[in-house]
């Protein structure tokens, strides 16, 4: 069984997918592998420099700052490249799951309604938090500017919306009440499974 785990930017998705860790669940972190394979995979890496130039790539390294301030104003172009690397992260993805050998694995993703990809999942857990304090976490975690963070935000779909389209929500705010409703969760994801 494949959980998806999702949420705004700040609402601590990584917090809950620790969480589940501890309680013995494998994790995958789509951001993580997709920084990982956009360096290591050669039909990746061409597709990259093919589409944004030779300026994505510094020897064997991806000029991450390139590379953003290329799609950063261009949402066609970003939707091209997310075309490219979609994809390899979901091949990257089922492969890892199967190798696992547990009831249910997770996978943690920032952007599971934006890109409509609800549907590759047994169940969608959504965190939430309160505008604000998704905020105050991003301005302290990423030392940003309040107006930078606003702007991530805007890109993302509202958190109303995405409650409507998620299977759970675990909001986030107290730290040992976000525990119990991980193990909660992980109970029941444990009988969806078996």
């Amino acid at each position: 069984m494949v959980v998806g785990l999702t949420g705004g930017i700040g609402s601590g998705k990584s917090t809950v997918a620790a969480m589940f860790r501890e309680l013995g669940v494998p994790v995958y972190d789509s951001d993580v592998q997709a920084k990982a394979l956009m360096a290591r995979s050669p039909e990746l890496k061409r597709s990259i420099g093919e589409l944004l130039g030779p300026g994505a790539y510094r020897g064997e390294e991806l000029d991450r700052a390139f590379v953003a301030d290329q799609v950063f104003g261009d949402p066609l172009l970003l939707k091209k490249l997310n075309a490219l690397v979609h994809p390899a992260v979901r091949k990257h993805f089922l492969d890892w799951a199967e190798a696992q050998g547990t009831d249910y694995v997770i996978q943690e993703s920032a952007l599971i309604f934006e890109s409509n990809a609800q549907h590759q999942y047994d169940h969608v857990l959504l965190v939430t938090a309160p505008k604000d304090i998704r905020l105050e976490r991003v301005m302290q975690r990423d030392s940003a500017g309040k107006q930078a963070v606003l702007r991530r935000m805007d890109n993302q779909m509202a958190e109303e919306q995405k409650i409507g389209l998620a299977d759970y929500c675990l909001e986030n705010l107290d730290l040992d009440a976000t525990r119990n409703r991980v193990r909660e969760l992980h109970g029941i994801f444990m009988g969806l499974a078996t």
